[in-house]
């Protein structure tokens, strides 16, 4: 079966050798905010409208994406970093053939490798970057020294935060953080669980005016989402929310933010240079 899959994830992949993936950072400032489940849902509304996603869990030993689609990952990103496994070998599949490569150890492990296995992430990487539309990054709650590399390099980041002030607080220190070594850093922010479409607004409005004010940089509204009891219900399914009820309030927002993402997308500012390239440059300048 295994083997099946890994064939299955090699015929995915473009022809177009011009074509690249989009790299995004999926972050929040404390954990608990619903990041790796908007991180899913949102690939997977990609996927809906047309676009081939690969999702990767960075979550620094919190990694949870397998678990939050009720599968068993055979192999994870640390059997790259460590043993030389090629990149087709642990993409799993998930629903609507979304791409997925579980945790199993965060970007910490990334910086103890030695340069040889460096280079082989950078050329595994370089192997998919054709094969998709977007490759999404499910950073850990918080920014560190070491996730920040991964931040900086990626062509976007989106912030997940809630209404609560401890969340609001941290999901502000995160940008400081990021944009404190890169200003010209595209960020977006999803306000989750809010009460109703109004506070929710008021309370994005209002984090975008304190950004811009004591940081003077502008972040962009990605989108506001619902407290919604079906998310609970389809985590403790393990099945996505957009598919556990398309219909729900939570759901349907979902699929006005991605339409708004896509929609927005030559709007949005970039960061020159490929992902590997970046990410080598920030690695030489430590």
């Amino acid at each position: 079966m295994h083997d099946q899959a890994a064939s299955l994830r090699r015929k995915l992949a473009f022809t177009d050798n011009s074509k690249q993936a989009k790299t995004l950072c999926i972050i929040s400032g404390k954990g608990g905010v619903g990041k790796s489940n908007i991180a899913l849902n949102f690939s997977l509304e990609l996927i809906n409208k047309g676009k081939k996603v690969l999702l990767i869990d960075l979550d620094v030993g919190m990694g949870n994406i397998d678990i939050l689609l009720g599968l068993h990952a055979e192999k994870t990103i640390f059997d790259m970093f460590h043993d030389f496994e090629s990149i087709h070998d642990i993409i799993e599949l998930g629903p609507k053939n979304l791409g997925f490569i579980a945790g199993g150890s965060g970007v910490s492990e990334f910086f103890s490798l030695d340069e040889e296995k460096k280079e082989h992430f950078y050329h595994q990487y370089n192997e998919v970057i054709r094969m998709y539309d977007y490759i999404i990054f499910d950073m850990g709650a918080g920014v560190s020294n070491e996730s920040l590399f991964f931040i900086l390099a990626a062509d976007e980041c989106i912030v997940v935060t809630t209404p609560e002030p401890t969340s609001i607080t941290d999901a502000y220190s995160a940008i400081k953080f990021v944009i404190n070594r890169e200003r010209a850093m595209p960020i977006s922010v999803i306000m989750n669980r809010v009460a109703s479409l109004k506070d929710g607004e008021r309370s994005l409005e209002r984090f975008k005016q304190v950004v811009s004010q004591f940081l003077q940089v502008e972040v962009r509204k990605l989108g506001i989402l619902p407290d919604d009891k079906s998310v609970s219900k389809a985590v403790i399914k393990q099945t996505p929310f957009i598919l556990f009820d398309e219909k729900s309030k939570i759901s349907k927002a979902m699929q006005e933010l991605t339409y708004y993402y896509l929609s927005n997308a030559k709007a949005r500012k970039t960061i020159e240079g490929s992902f590997i390239k970046r990410l080598k440059q920030l690695l030489l300048e430590r």
